[in-house]
């Protein structure tokens, strides 16, 4: 399984705007140039976290974007299904798994089932305000 570069902005772009939270919304061009990502891609990304209810809109001049919730309340996984789908390596496993003539007694679709089951441990157990704060201690390790 491979992350998209959809996915991982969007981990970047969420993280972003947990980072620079102050209660002002914040401009995607303003994300763009922190993470150093088109702001064209960032504006395609976006309409999905906000039909979905991550982030939440303001329009006008001073407009932009915030968190819809608490950084706490997200995780990886949330962000990553959103933008990627399933994250299953095979179709398989997974949310909805497709039958083949050999799942009855498969092997090799328990190898696939268990890598599923570790992913998803992962990802589901990582929230962005974990992210928050190893991004503070990454920072925090290199100021001299």
């Amino acid at each position: 399984m491979k992350i998209s570069t959809k996915g991982r902005y969007a981990l970047h772009l969420m993280l972003d705007l947990a980072t620079y939270n102050t209660g002002e919304p914040i401009s995607l061009k303003d994300v763009a140039r922190r993470q150093q990502i088109s702001d064209k891609y960032l504006e395609q990304i976006i309409p999905s976290l906000n039909k979905a209810g991550y982030v939440r809109s303001v329009r006008g001049a001073q407009g932009g974007y915030l968190l819809a919730r608490n950084p706490k309340e997200y995780t990886v996984g949330m962000i990553l299904r959103l933008t990627e789908g399933d994250l299953a390596p095979v179709s398989c496993v997974g949310d909805n798994p497709v039958s083949c003539e050999h799942s009855e007694n498969c092997a090799v679709g328990k190898v696939w089932s268990k890598i599923n089951d570790a992913v998803n441990q992962v990802v589901d157990n990582i929230t962005l305000a974990d992210l928050l704060d190893w991004q503070s201690e990454y920072v925090n390790q290199y100021i001299i």
